[in-house]
Order: structure tokens, then C-alpha cells, then sequence
């Protein structure tokens, strides 16, 4: 499969860690995985690729299990059997955007926290630099290989370690509000919001580790809603959708 190593000067974010949560690779409301979900995601990652984009991808699982649920629900599965196998649930998804990306020629490789050598890759941080300055779209898989670490942190420390200039937060919701917009219509959306503010505030963005990782190492936090066609080429191209979380002197504060 040809590889495309194209780069561009002018782009806003030259390497893009891209967080994608188990229940978008599912229709809502629904466990399993749905094809015509991962297309459609498909389809916008091979656009962001075609710009020179470096792309690294942390799935999640908790459309096949999630571990932290699953040991709470059970008497007979401990917590650290419990989240290994919310970790392998994630590799079931990245191997399933593997195949549906390079359905569509988007050249790509799996890297596992876990090693199962037959299906992926062990991650190793160099190796993956190196797949994303040849034009590979790198999926990140198994969180840290480490129960009671959520992909969220995982995103982060991925993103530090691979010298992420921005972390995308995919989501169903069109950023972070005051309060649930489920419960509450009229709650206000941030369209900036530093990381000090989202920890003071309780906001469920990702968990606190994860924005602690982000806010040492200065790397902004964009979170959107990926259903809105488009929406993930906009994110990597640096538009203002969502919600950006940010050090304090780079964000207005606005909403």
C-alpha cells in the first residue's frame, strides 16, 4: 500500500493524538461494533491524512467492556483481571479501524501496550515516530499495558511521549458545559477553558491525571463532537470547534 509522507508548512498541528472512545465504534446506546460508524469515521481520518498530518490514535473499549464497570458488576472477576480484559477489548477495536482504514488506502499500524505480537505491534516509542513521519496513521492500543489507568491518561501519556502538539478529544457532545446538557439544555459551553478551571470545576472533560499530564507538558486538550461531518478534519486542522482546554494566558476564558 502506497505511504504518504507528505508534509505542509502551514499546518497548525503537525502531529495529532487523537483520542477515540469505545462507544464510536458503536451506534449510541448500542455494545458491538458497527461498520457504518467506523466508515464514517474513516473516511474523514483519510482527509486529515491527505493534508501531511501526523496521526496517532488511542481507542477505547467500553463498547465491547470496560474494565472499571465490569469488576463492579462482578463477584468472581477481580479489578486487575477485569481491566486486562477492557484492554484487549481495545485492541478488538483498533484492529477493526486497521482493516476499515486501509480499506480505504490509508496506510496504518497497530502498536499494543500488551504484547500479542501475532495481531500488533509492542509500542515502542520510537518505532511509532517513526511510522508518523513516513505518513502511517499509528493506533494505540491497550491503554499503558497497566490496570487502573484509563485511556484518557493513556491519550496523555502518549502524547508526551510521542510529542503530540495537540491531544483531540472525540466525543458525542459539542465540547464541555457548566453542567450536563442532558440534564440541563440551557447549561452554558465553554469555547476555552484553562486546565486549572476544568480541575476546580469538577468538569468531567477527561480525568484529572490525564489533564495534569497535558497541563505540565503544555499540550492543549480540543474536545468535539465527531458526528458533525467534518468535524474531525476541522480539529486537526486547528479550526476553533469544541472545546479548547488550555494554560491559562492562552485561553480567553471565553464561553
Amino acid at each position: 500500500m502506497a505511504e504518504n509522507a507528505t508534509t505542509s508548512g502551514n499546518l497548525v498541528y503537525k502531529r495529532v493524538l487523537l483520542k477515540l472512545s469505545g462507544e464510536s465504534f458503536g451506534r449510541a446506546g448500542e455494545s458491538g461494533i458497527s461498520i457504518n460508524e467506523i466508515r464514517g469515521i474513516c473516511e474523514q481520518i483519510k482527509r486529515v491524512m491527505e493534508t501531511g498530518v501526523q496521526l496517532a490514535i488511542v481507542v477505547g473499549g467500553g463498547n465491547i467492556l470496560r474494565g472499571r464497570n465490569f469488576a463492579a458488576f462482578s463477584a468472581t472477576i477481580n479489578q486487575p483481571t477485569a481491566h486486562y480484559m477492557g484492554m484487549l477489548a481495545t485492541v478488538i477495536n483498533a484492529l477493526a479501524l486497521q482493516d476499515a482504514l486501509e480499506n480505504v488506502g490509508v496506510s496504518t499500524r497497530v502498536q499494543s501496550a500488551l504484547r500479542i505480537e501475532g495481531v500488533a505491534e509492542p509500542f515502542i516509542r520510537r518505532r511509532c515516530v517513526r511510522h508518523l513521519e513516513k505518513g502511517r496513521v499509528v493506533i494505540l492500543a491497550a491503554g499503558t499495558g497497566s490496570p487502573f489507568v484509563t485511556t484518557d491518561t493513556a491519550a496523555a501519556l502518549r502524547a508526551r511521549e510521542i510529542d503530540a502538539n495537540v491531544v483531540l478529544k472525540a466525543t458525542r457532545v459539542d465540547g464541555v458545559y457548566a453542567e450536563d446538557p442532558e440534564k440541563n439544555p440551557h447549561a452554558a459551553r465553554f469555547s476555552e477553558i484553562s486546565y486549572q478551571e476544568v480541575l476546580n470545576k469538577n468538569l468531567q472533560v477527561m480525568d484529572a491525571t490525564a489533564i495534569h499530564h497535558c497541563m505540565e507538558h503544555g499540550i492543549p486538550i480540543v474536545v468535539f463532537n465527531y458526528l458533525k461531518a467534518g468535524n474531525i478534519e476541522r480539529a486537526c486542522a486547528g479550526e476553533r470547534i469544541g472545546t479548547r482546554v488550555a494554560t491559562a494566558s492562552q485561553t480567553n476564558g471565553g464561553r
